[in-house]
């Protein structure tokens, strides 16, 4: 079945050009059709078209059983050329049989699918879909790049299926492989058997997966692995044609319908257990993300690959045979020339790994410093003019984040991707207008968070007192992320600032119109009609801000105010009791209630509000004032 899987294989790439092609040419296209893309509704309850396709990828696993490695993941198809490019000069690509490295794609899977969900939970958020997004201009941004590309499948292919197996990276690695094989288990679809099976072992010779087919059969009428991928090889090759794909009895329930006649083979010692796991935890946590490129599942092959090194060099110490195909490392406790080769690029590679671990805790340890600075990097992008006064704590941490920050600089091998950025705010949120403005310069150059750089270099052209600048920056935050709010935002504000109120709307017009979802451009919409006399328009934005963020207090209160402003004051008066139940001792929104409900004509609970912002602030002239205007219009 070789040659048909070939065939339908090239087929889905040619679909994913296709696909690309369409976003080139266009600009826009479906958002990729990729199990990873199901992770914006684990962390943010999006539905895209990835997510769509890997749930339905799994139910139909679940009927036909794992049949969508075998004949449509891309790189399970670079697996399979590896691994017939090896068998073409005579390397039999062999199996390593890890009892607990079997675990990491599960381990994988819960970390990118269920953790974020059960975080999100624990932090009381909910689950329900909160949009969908199943077009996208931006269909690269969560791809890397050619280098990175090519690496992966330098990683994934041929050193996965060299040191791993044929379907090494799939074993040891593939998150989605892991709940495939669990779907698998419950599929009534599978490999089964007839009578007529001599047990002559060809179908497990062809099985590129590693299954024993030959035994499975003859233990349970069928092919029980969640391993088999149904290539269907096995079938084809069996000269009786006792094999074949049908329905009948899952695995899940099956019993074995003879006793097994002999052992299975042996995993690993324990002692190499021990030295795969730990070389992999500590490959996996210094390759991932090194440099801002290596992606988390490049990082978990590089990790399994970087482990069976590592057991071989223990091995080559320790033993007096290595060899595997290929390559002949030691024989007769000796080492052969393979072998010094061998000990001589294990060295390199050591030294390779310790300089990135050190790259990697600097990295690190400057984006800890970085994330602290949340607060302040908010205010930055919220109010442009705003003057910083961090705290003497606060500035030590982020002097403490320059520092290494400037570390991976100075001693990487290559650009960290997202470096510049960093530094870029640190140093805005330092005071350090010169750094800020050549790492913010750096930072575009490279397209590190090029919407957040143009509105640090418009705030610090606003504090140069060059306000053409700063709106071309903004403008240049608009256009490199249409769909964000926050360059809308900024420009918006700056014209409302500078008396602009029409050019401040049309800008929060654009925003609404591209990013729908955010609650503080309809909010500034809506406040910037309110304040150009345009009461009745603004009152649907100030809802559907609401909508949008429940606990907007300045859109609720801004409601109740226009509310009231339209004679509407039992709406207004149940929003400022909305708002206060947020902050019960804000005397300001209080007396706004108050006023609401004296407009409404109930004095007494007008009056009971005013007594209770002076038992707050008995010196509170506006409120003692409207008790007395109240006492001077009401009869006794």
């Amino acid at each position: 079945m070789g040659k048909w899987r070939a065939l339908v294989l090239i087929g889905v790439h040619v679909i994913i050009g296709l696909h690309i092609a369409h976003w080139l040419s266009t600009g826009e296209t479906v958002t990729p059709v990729e199990p990873s893309e199901a992770m914006a509704f684990s962390r943010s309850s999006i539905v895209n078209a990835g997510l769509i396709f890997f749930a339905a990828m799994i139910l139909l696993t679940a009927i036909f059983g794992r049949f969508f490695c075998g004949w449509g993941c891309h790189v399970v198809a670079l697996q399979d050329l590896c691994r017939h490019w090896m068998l073409k000069i005579g390397i039999t690509p062999r199996p390593l049989k890890s009892r607990f490295l079997i675990w990491v794609p599960t381990l994988a899977f819960l970390y990118m699918f269920i953790w974020p969900a059960v975080y999100r939970l624990w932090l009381g958020d909910s689950l329900a879909v909160r949009g969908f997004e199943m077009t996208t201009a931006h269909f690269w941004s969560t791809f890397p790049g050619w280098i990175v590309g090519i690496l992966t499948l330098l990683i994934c292919g041929f050193a996965c299926v060299y040191f791993l197996g044929a379907k090494g990276f799939c074993t040891y690695a593939c998150p989605y492989g892991a709940i495939f094989a669990a779907a698998d288990r419950v599929a009534p679809m599978r490999i089964r058997v007839t009578d007529a099976c001599n047990q002559c072992g060809h179908c497990t010779a062809v099985c590129s997966s590693n299954v024993r087919v030959h035994e499975e059969v003859r233990d349970w009428a069928m092919v029980v692995s969640p391993g088999c991928m149904k290539c269907q090889d096995c079938v084809s090759s069996c000269p009786t044609n006792a094999l074949y794909y049908g329905s009948g009895p899952i695995p899940l329930l099956a019993k074995p319908r003879v006793a097994p006649s002999a052992k299975p083979p042996q995993p690993i010692r324990w002692r190499d257990e021990l030295i795969l796991v730990s070389s992999f935890v500590i490959s996996f946590l210094i390759a991932r993300g090194l440099y801002g490129v290596v992606p988390f599942l490049m990082s978990l092959g590089l990790a399994g690959v970087v482990a069976f090194l590592t057991l071989t060099t223990v091995r080559l110490f320790s033993e007096p045979v290595v060899e595997r195909p290929g390559l002949r490392l030691k024989r007769d406790g000796r080492l052969l020339p393979q072998g010094r080769w061998f000990v001589l690029a294990m060295s390199l590679l050591a030294l390779l790994l310790a300089h990135s671990a050190f790259i990697r805790t600097q990295a690190y340890l400057g984006a800890r410093a970085y994330s602290t600075t949340l607060p302040l990097r908010t205010t930055v992008l919220e109010e442009p003019g705003t003057v910083l006064t961090p705290s003497a704590e606060r500035r030590a941490t982020i002097a403490a984040g320059i520092r290494h920050l400037d570390q991976v600089d100075a001693w990487g091998l290559f650009p960290s991707l997202g470096n510049a950025a960093m530094l870029a705010w640190l140093h805005t949120l330092a005071g350090a207008e010169v750094q800020a403005t050549a790492q913010a310069q750096q930072a575009l150059h490279r397209n590190e968070l090029p919407e957040q750089m143009h509105q640090l270099l418009a705030r610090l052209a606003l504090l140069k007192g060059d306000p053409v600048t700063a709106v071309g920056h903004w403008q240049g935050a608009i256009e490199a992320r249409p769909d964000l709010a926050g360059g809308y935002i900024a420009l918006g504000l700056h014209y409302a600032r500078a008396g602009d109120l029409a050019a401040a709307q049309q800008v929060f017009d654009r925003g609404v119109a591209v990013a729908a979802a955010n609650p503080s451009l309809y909010y500034n919409a809506a406040l910037a009609r309110a304040v150009q006399g345009q009461v009745p328009d603004s009152i649907p934005l100030f809802e559907q801000a609401l909508v949008l963020d429940p606990r907007h207090r300045e859109a609720r209160e801004n409601l109740a105010g226009v509310l009231a402003s339209q004679g509407e004051f039992a709406a207004a008066i149940g929003h400022y009791r909305i708002a206060l139940q947020q902050a019960p001792q804000d005397v300001q929104t209080r007396l706004l209630l108050a006023r609401a409900l004296a407009g409404a004509g109930d004095y007494p609970a007008a009056r009971q509000e005013l007594q209770t912002i002076l038992e707050i602030d008995a010196t509170n002239g506006d409120a003692r004032a409207m008790l007395d205007a109240i006492a001077g219009s009401v009869s006794p």
